[in-house]
């Protein structure tokens, strides 16, 4: 084991009465989906993904999130058909606003997240782990984004993020044609970015989580905030952002900690500060 994660004590695992269940190792969230057999969302765990998020962005302790699966077929298969068998537009207004509400939060979560998929990805499924920053997908991993088939679509930012990700033509085999996507292939079109062994996307997503904690949490969260400009504005005015975020990370005290703690040569003792 590494000093650095010698210095991530564990916590007691929190339970939520909607089969989420929350960990923290240190500067690490760890999120475990757990609704078996196949972690299906709920309007229940959408909320309580909106508030366990609102909650780490307010922990400025936390630097990271892994989110991973309890099973080991299923990553998430999305939501449970059974809600809309009825086509009942009212529960439809409703799983539409909250799929998308809990998949945008995520999205802007202060810090890196980390999506471990270690099964089948599927509808919701795939889309939470779309709204990631980094997706580790082990060797048996199938994703997809299949509603079409049964006359729905991807409600959560599936059609938006999955583009954005593997370009227009990638977008339209997976969503207009239902094709699944094995690990390789998803590494390779850049829906993934690595696939490890079977077993092993929890370990190496916690890896990268820790390195992250190894860098000044406020430089983190401006480079986030920089690489997600282009979704909404011109490349120049990302330029123009650019700079004016790396002047105001001189008002930060992790700044002085970062130069000082190199220059000195020591580890910086980072607060998010």
């Amino acid at each position: 084991m590494s000093s650095l994660e010698n210095t991530c004590p564990k916590t007691n695992l929190k339970t939520y009465p909607n089969s989420l269940l929350l960990e923290k190792q240190g500067n690490v969230a760890i999120l475990t989906l757990h609704n078996p057999p196949a972690n299906t969302w709920t309007k229940e765990s959408l909320i309580g993904l909106i508030d366990i998020v609102t909650d780490l962005n307010n922990d400025l302790s936390i630097y990271s999130l892994v989110i991973k699966s309890s099973g080991e077929k299923f990553f998430s298969a999305g939501a449970d058909l059974n809600l809309f068998k009825d086509g009942d537009l009212g529960i439809a207004r409703d799983m539409a606003k909250y799929f998308g509400e809990a998949f945008y939060v995520l999205s802007q979560f202060r810090g890196v997240s980390i999506a471990a998929i270690n099964g089948w990805a599927m509808g919701g499924g795939l889309e939470v782990a779309l709204a990631c920053d980094i997706r580790i997908a082990e060797q048996k991993a199938i994703m997809s984004l299949p509603e079409a088939k049964v006359g729905l679509l991807p409600c959560a930012g599936g059609t938006q993020n999955l583009t954005m990700l593997v370009g227009e033509g990638w977008a339209k085999k997976m969503i207009l044609c239902a094709e699944r996507v094995d690990a390789r292939t998803a590494e390779k079109i850049g829906l993934v970015e690595e696939v490890v062994e079977n077993g092993c996307s929890f370990d190496r997503a916690m890896v990268l989580a820790r390195q992250v904690a190894q860098q000044s949490p406020q430089s983190v969260a401006a480079c986030k905030t920089l690489i997600q400009s282009n979704r909404t504005r011109h490349w120049q005015q990302g330029y123009i952002v650019e700079r004016e975020l790396f002047v105001d990370l001189f008002h930060t005290k992790d700044q002085k900690e970062g130069v000082n703690a190199f220059l000195e040569k020591r580890t910086p003792k980072w607060t998010n500060a």
